[in-house]
């Protein structure tokens, strides 16, 4: 669904190349400063990266979570070192990035845990 997005967004560049091709130069040169790369996927809630480091928690945490099987927000992936990139959890008892709360109900996000690709919805 992605690529289906930016092929039409390149396809609607093209147009607009071949219909200034016709005026002055400057037009061409204010398309040329947009930056048309592909969006970085968001990887937060609540101002809160969703990879690193983590602690499980029974009150005051960060955030809610509620594990799912179908439609997450995200699918989380536990690793043992390196958690870099969206929903790499490394699970902590000190020193965390974020505290997490396990809950049944009125979570701030649904999670799936995975044991490869993880990352947003």
């Amino acid at each position: 669904m992605k690529t289906a997005k930016y092929v039409s967004i390149i396809i609607l560049l093209g147009i607009l190349v071949i219909s200034c091709k016709n005026q002055d130069r400057s037009s061409i040169d204010k398309l040329a400063i947009l930056n048309f790369s592909p969006p970085e996927e968001i990887c937060e809630i609540n101002d809160i990266k969703l990879y690193g480091k983590v602690k499980f928690v029974t009150s005051f945490p960060d955030l809610k979570i509620q594990y799912v099987s179908s439609f997450p927000d995200i699918k989380v992936q536990f690793v043992e070192s390196f958690p870099e990139d969206c929903g790499q959890w490394h699970i902590v008892e000190s020193f965390p990035d974020f505290t997490i709360q396990v809950v049944e109900s009125f979570p701030d996000i649904k999670v799936q845990v995975v044991s490869s690709f993880p990352g947003m919805n």
